[in-house]
């Protein structure tokens, strides 16, 4: 089993930061990617950042130069800088792990969300 948990959600006026954070855990074998993706109310979900077990990143059109993807291998986890942060922005943010369990099982796991409230 391999759990994934989101934090560091909030309220931050325009123009703001957060840092978000995705812990995996469990039992993990190898993590392909940790991926952010993000829902609005009314929208569909939008993906924000991913990062490779080589580490490469790839974001969204709307963040990127505003938000920034990075991991803790030794922690399996992944953090989400989020810069000049922008009313649109508003949204339930949501990590998903997806790799091999010690088992050689494949998993694709979703944690709970956090919300990010961006105020004008």
């Amino acid at each position: 089993h391999v759990h994934v948990v989101e934090s560091g959600g909030g309220l931050v006026q325009a123009c703001g930061s957060l840092r978000l954070s995705c812990a995996a855990s469990g039992r993990i074998f190898m993590i392909n990617a940790m991926v952010w993706y993000r829902q609005a109310p009314g929208k569909q979900r939008e993906l924000v950042a991913t990062i490779t077990g080589g580490g490469h990143t790839n974001y969204g059109d709307s963040v990127k130069g505003r938000f920034t993807i990075s991991r803790d291998n030794a922690t399996d986890t992944v953090y989400l800088q989020m810069n000049h942060l922008k009313p649109e922005d508003t949204a339930v943010y949501y990590c998903n792990a997806w790799g091999l369990t010690t088992g050689s099982a494949t998993y694709s796991n979703w944690g709970q969300g956090t919300q990010v409230t961006v105020s004008s």
